[in-house]
């Protein structure tokens, strides 16, 4: 990968661990809101019906008028 042994990748990882040590709490805590909003909108259903109407329901409405 890149050129990159172990060690190399470890002294990154320690790095960044370094850099973000107090935004990774946040960033963590986002990521699974996120996914979970992601998760309920899958399950709900949605607001707009838009299945059409019987025909029962079409000739009824012009006997109506």
């Amino acid at each position: 990968m890149f050129g990159l042994g172990l060690g190399e990748l470890l002294v990154v990882l320690v790095i960044v661990m370094v850099l973000f040590n107090r935004r990774l709490p946040d960033l963590g805590e986002s990521l699974g809101k996120t996914i979970r909003k992601f998760k309920k909108s899958l399950q709900e259903t949605d607001e707009i019906d838009v299945t059409p109407r019987d025909e029962s329901d079409k000739s009824d409405n012009k006997s109506a008028r």
